[in-house]
């Protein structure tokens, strides 16, 4: 009886100190974070965006590399509008097993240590494109670069989130992802210019050469304290705060409400009771967006040259148009989506594109010019969605599960870019132009109800948003 009793006793006094324990913990990992919250932005902050910013243009330039040389290749390679869309789609199909290996990879190993290797890995095979000597080769070539291009941008968004707090978290967030349109735009311009003077394999030469450069300014950066802190690594994370609060006498008041706790992730809780709904909305928001401005970015150019038979030159200047709407509307997003807030902006946007569409549609398509200007009008107004969602998606999940959140997120952007070249290519085909511009109008219907079912997150601590 007294033996029981004694096991009894010993097996509550364990509790009682575990229970000490995870309390300690949990108050640690809330100071640290109220610590992250009060330091508002400063020069500290500046080296991360610029170099993980690099990465992200260079992403970019990647993503758009293609379009801009399909043009040429077409006639030199004789390709049919299936296998466009089949080489398109390749690329696409690598970046959805990217997000999802290299989102893996962050959450065991850290957010820096795996965008450093997507880059490096993208950037290798934007070189070894630029030496393809037939569609096969370049099919595969594009496939691999695809893994590193579609995990560089989730762990990136990721990253730069958990750096910033809640006040004006989507104005700090949205002028940093500004680099992306900026880099589309950038681009296109660049392939206007490049691909007609100096030949295609140039544009996949300076997408890979910068990126390599950008990998060496890898081994600079500090870890997301939010993720040490995630992981239980509290003197490493107070270590990277002391050098942010170092960098600025300026605070802020921040409290965190939210109890913390130490846990390990799982993408299982991605369906959990409180985070299902959640993520069945934003995956479908994902691929309705990027189903519409990738179909549309990366066809315009070979639309303009084999539908309505414009110049080679002025086939891609018309093309790059599309990139400088978009920068224009998602700096206009950036600085009002504070105010007007995520949801509200969504539910409008999806709206809009849908009635350019539309619009199109009832005219038949019947120029390049109305062309030019509805569509490319569609597609900058829906990019301020596709670089919303790279804000709304980190916001609505857990340190401890938000990069596999983003990356199974981004997956979905990945397959819809892959299906949708795909798909427009066969239709084209078998139905004609104006049949393309209404299942797009369709698809941005669908993400407009979508929109409607998202929660506001403005200006509310992520660790309040997704405890």
């Amino acid at each position: 009886m007294n033996t029981q009793l004694n096991k009894n006793s010993s097996e509550h006094t364990k509790t009682i100190n575990y229970d000490h324990e995870e309390i300690g913990l949990s108050n640690r990992a809330a100071q640290l974070l109220t610590r992250i919250e009060s330091v508002p932005f400063s020069r500290w902050h500046i080296k991360p965006r610029v170099i993980m910013g690099s990465a992200t243009f260079f992403d970019a330039f990647d993503a758009l590399s293609l379009a801009f040389v399909l043009p040429v290749l077409i006639g030199l390679w004789n390709l049919t509008p299936g296998q466009i869309g089949i080489l398109i789609g390749s690329g696409y199909l690598g970046q959805a097993i990217g997000a999802i290996f290299f989102g893996w990879l962050a959450e065991r190993f850290g957010r820096v240590y795996s965008a450093k290797w997507t880059i490096f890995l993208m950037s290798g095979m934007s070189i070894a494109c630029a030496f393809a000597g037939n569609f096969h080769a370049l099919l595969w070539l594009r496939f691999v670069q695809g893994i590193g291009v579609g995990g560089e941008v989730p762990v990136a968004a990721a990253y730069i989130n958990e750096l910033s707090v809640a006040q004006g978290r989507g104005r700090f967030f949205m002028l940093y992802e500004m680099i992306f349109p900026l880099g589309l735009m950038i681009s296109a311009q660049i392939g206007a210019l490049v691909v007609p003077s100096f030949g295609w394999k140039w544009m996949f030469l300076i997408g890979g050469i910068g990126g390599l450069i950008v990998f060496l300014f890898f081994f600079k950066l500090r870890e997301s304290p939010r993720w040490l802190i995630s992981k239980g690594r509290f003197d490493e994370a107070e270590r990277v705060i002391e050098e942010i609060e170092a960098s600025t006498d300026k605070r802020i008041e921040a409290k965190i409400s939210a109890p913390q706790t130490v846990v390990k992730g799982d993408w299982k809780e991605l369906f959990s009771p409180f985070y299902r709904s959640r993520t069945l909305i934003v995956w479908v928001l994902w691929f309705s967006s990027y189903f519409v401005a990738n179909g549309l970015n990366n066809w315009l150019p070979t639309l303009y040259k084999t539908v309505y038979h414009l110049p080679l030159e002025e086939s891609l200047h018309a093309a790059s148009l599309t990139n400088v709407i978009q920068t224009v509307a998602v700096f206009a997003c950036a600085l009002l989506i504070d105010r007007v807030g995520r949801k509200r902006w969504a539910t409008i946007a999806f709206l809009v594109v849908g009635l350019l569409l539309t619009t199109l549609w009832f005219n038949g398509a019947k120029s390049a010019e109305s062309v030019m200007y509805l569509g490319s009008a569609a597609y900058g107004v829906m990019g301020t969605i596709t670089v919303l969602l790279y804000l709304y998606t980190p916001e609505i999940y857990p340190t401890r599960m938000r990069v596999i959140g983003i990356a199974f997120a981004t997956a979905w952007l990945r397959l819809a870019s892959a299906i949708a070249p795909t798909i427009l290519g066969f239709v084209l085909g078998a139905k004609g132009i104006t049949s393309v511009f209404v299942l797009f109008a369709c698809v941005a219907a669908v993400g407009a109800f979508m929109a409607f079912k998202m929660i506001e997150t403005r200006e509310k601590v992520l660790e309040d948003i997704a405890p």
